[in-house]
């Protein structure tokens, strides 16, 4: 793992914790199937991510690898339904389906949307508030 220090970016931190929402929001809407499912783990691995990159961004450290954003948002002191550890859980599920051809099934699918529906609100609200500082 390298990571880069640089000028700390407040304003490109916000759009990143932006467009995690945005993205989340689109995903969300999604039908989980066999089919479907590849994207909607993708799509929501890759919002959590991106909140996480929004933070790193805000420190001005560039990361290489998606450990850093993730242990960024495992920092944050949230109250959430399921624990937030389990998004490293699908940090390797996405690791999989990227780079070893794996193919989720819907049953993979409706467990992303469920951390999502559970974790992801209270991540993305003290993100905002660390990159609104």
């Amino acid at each position: 793992m390298t990571i880069r220090y640089k000028r700390p970016d407040a304003k490109d931190a916000l759009s990143l914790v932006q467009a995690a929402k945005r993205q989340m929001d689109f995903t969300l809407t999604m039908k989980p199937t066999d089919d479907s499912a590849f994207t909607i783990v993708r799509n929501i691995y890759e919002c959590f991510r991106m909140l996480g990159d929004a933070l790193l961004v805000k420190k001005g450290v560039e990361s290489d690898d998606h450990l850093a954003p993730i242990n960024e948002l495992l920092k944050l002191k949230v109250n959430t339904v399921r624990p937030i550890f389990l998004i490293d859980n699908l940090r390797r599920l996405r690791h999989n389906v990227n780079y070893y051809g794996y193919s989720p099934k819907k049953a993979e699918a409706d467990d992303a949307i469920s951390i999502a529906k559970s974790c992801f609100n209270q991540l993305y609200a003290a993100a905002l508030r660390e990159v609104e500082k």
